[in-house]
Parts: structure tokens; sequence; C-alpha cells
């Protein structure tokens, strides 16, 4: 069975290795992504954001991370499995968790920036919820897709 847990500083490895492995796999690491991932705590958490972490049998095998932008917004953003593991699932189970934490965040908008060659990752997004949006501008180079998804709550 796959559990979600939140970040613990001993993570910080598997969030920088599985992130760059995919990043090199398709494009490069850029500036922005070797900041992120190498000093998660300042780039992301200090500001109340939130990196999540897939584990199966005692082995971290991905994560995701909420990045705030604006007050109620956040990016969702570095989602990466460990190939290895790729197929049991941990994608879509980082993703409703993230939506989950955004949602008891009170958030109002989840953002993201993808790329068209991303295919699964895209498919992922839309199936739940994120719909896409023209692109003006990006701190990624290689951004060709922007999503948001608009969290509505029950009054």
């Amino acid at each position: 069975m796959i559990t979600i847990e939140k970040y613990k500083p001993e993570y910080q490895r598997y969030f920088e290795a599985f992130n760059k492995a995919w990043l090199e796999k398709y494009f490069v690491v850029e500036a922005i992504d070797e900041y992120v991932l190498t000093h998660p705590e300042e780039a992301i958490l200090n500001d109340g954001g939130q990196i999540l972490f897939a584990v199966y049998q005692n082995e971290v095998i991905g994560t995701v991370a909420l990045r705030k932008v604006a007050d109620g917004v956040m990016e969702f953003t570095k989602m990466a499995v460990d190939e290895k593991y790729q197929g049991l699932g941990a994608g879509k189970l980082l993703c409703e968790a993230a939506i989950t934490l955004a949602r008891d965040l009170k958030l109002q908008k989840l953002v993201l920036y993808s790329q068209t060659q991303l295919e699964t990752a895209v498919g992922i997004y839309r199936k739940y919820g994120f719909e896409h949006k023209p692109i003006d501008s990006s701190k990624y180079k290689r951004a060709d897709v922007y999503m948001e998804m608009e969290l509505v709550y029950e009054s």
C-alpha cells in the first residue's frame, strides 16, 4: 500500500533526485529548478507551501509540491515518481493528496505549468479538474501548458 507523508528534511534528496531525473530525461534543469530542488525549505516551505511524498514498502517513490504564489493561490509543482515505481498509482495518489491538502488549506485556486510532451501528466491533471488556460509567461522556459483549478466550497 502506498502512503502519503509530509516533508521531512531527510526526504529532500528524493525530492531533488526524482525531479532531476525527469527534467534531465525530457528537458534541462533550469536555474529555478536547481534552487527549488536544493533549497525546498526556503523556496517552498517557509512561505506556507507544502511538499508531499509517496511511500511504498518503506521506500520514498514519489513527490509533489504546492508552492504559494499569492494569497489563496498555490502552484502545483515538482510532481515526480521514481521510474522503477511508475504504474503503481503513486502519481494519482499524490495528485489527490495535493488537491485534498489545497482544500484543507481553503485555497481558492491551484495553478500549474507543464509541457505538451508530458502527455500522461497533462492527462492526469485534466482528469482531476485542472483546465487549460492561455499561457502568458512562465518562469520555466520549457512550459507551454498552463492549467488552473478553481476550488469551490459548499457554503
